[in-house]
């Protein structure tokens, strides 16, 4: 499964296992997970319950939800940008500077 293909009630299941004294071996054989996963989860837990240093799950995510608002940010600016050049390309006169009257 992706990165995001477990569900968390899963992924805590998983980390209770654990903490009940199953080895991460065994947990990943018995439900056909990678180690890798466990491991990235049991981390990301310790992180979270402030036992290891790191960013927790609510700081990793508002900063994707942040980097996410500035990509839209800065796209939008650059559809600014190039319609403030359009206009300017526009208003240029046409034939003087004078008005007739």
């Amino acid at each position: 499964m992706g990165r995001r293909g477990y569900p968390p009630e899963f992924r805590r299941k998983v980390l209770d296992l654990l903490e009940e004294g199953r080895s991460v071996t065994q947990v990943a054989h018995d439900l056909d997970i990678s180690q890798e996963s466990i491991y990235t989860w049991r981390r990301q837990d310790r992180i979270d319950k402030g036992l290891l240093s790191g960013l927790t799950s609510q700081e990793k995510s508002e900063l994707t939800a942040a980097k996410a608002r500035i990509a839209q940010l800065e796209t939008e600016l650059q559809a600014a940008r190039r319609a403030v050049e359009l206009l300017r390309e526009d208003a240029s006169p046409k034939g003087g500077s004078r008005r007739s009257r």
